[in-house]
């Protein structure tokens, strides 16, 4: 699974009939590039990161890098170091095991909540991400998997009609990302996931609580299991 060095992509022109939509700031530029570059492991946990080498990478200035910086230092990606600079936040595997405990009761909760609650436009939705997510795979693009994942949850979390919980789901998945990018380079794991999908789509479509929980039991705890396995 590749995992390219972040390009900066300029906004596309909208296409003919299409609302044209207002482009990025370059503080937003900045921290979505750095974002991509570190849940992906693009920067090494440990790597301190010249905010000068980093200007020339994403063609950005001085003020969006630092902008970006002080965000993601807040997410914990990375850590400013008074008189030393920005080094990306170590990875510890007990960091990652206090998360899927807590994902785990938070999962499940969302699951039983979506199953009851859960509409016929939300199940094709989530559905259709995972289309999306079966096609990155095809193109090994390691950025795309990692989001549609992400993306996968959050419209799972949606459908359980519940924002509280779906705003602690959010940070938990955002903490949860350069795990996922270990995780998600193992073929095998890829294939599991993609089969885990599927069973938590089909009993959310059948609203069936005790199977929703039971798929979604077993995908974190095969992220668990693949986590461990790289040690």
């Amino acid at each position: 699974m590749d995992r390219p060095r972040p390009k900066l992509r300029r906004p596309r022109a909208p296409a003919a009939g299409r609302a044209r939509q207002a482009a990025p700031s370059q503080n937003e530029q900045a921290y979505q590039l750095l974002k991509d570059a570190l849940t992906t492991l693009a920067y090494k946990p440990g790597e301190y990161l010249n905010t000068a080498s980093l200007m020339d990478e994403l063609a950005l200035g001085r003020t969006p890098i630092n902008h970006a910086l002080h965000r993601l230092a807040n997410e914990g990606l990375v850590q400013i170091i008074p008189r030393k600079g920005v080094m990306v936040s170590p990875l510890s595997i007990n960091d990652a095991m206090e998360l899927i405990q807590v994902r785990l009761a938070n999962e499940v909760l969302c699951a039983r909540l979506a199953a009851g609650r859960i509409t016929g436009a939300e199940v094709e939705r989530i559905a259709a991400v995972a289309r999306e997510f079966d096609a990155a795979v095809a193109r090994r693009h390691l950025t795309e998997v990692m989001n549609l994942d992400r993306d996968f949850h959050e419209q799972v979390a949606a459908a359980a009609h519940n924002r509280m919980l779906a705003e602690i789901l959010k940070v938990l998945h955002a903490r949860s990302q350069r795990f996922w990018a270990i995780s998600l380079a193992d073929e095998r794991h890829l294939a599991e996931v993609q089969a885990e999908h599927t069973a938590i789509i089909d009993a959310l479509g059948r609203n069936d609580a005790e199977a929703a929980v039971a798929a979604v039991q077993e995908h974190v705890l095969s992220f668990q299991r693949a986590l461990l396995q790289t040690r």
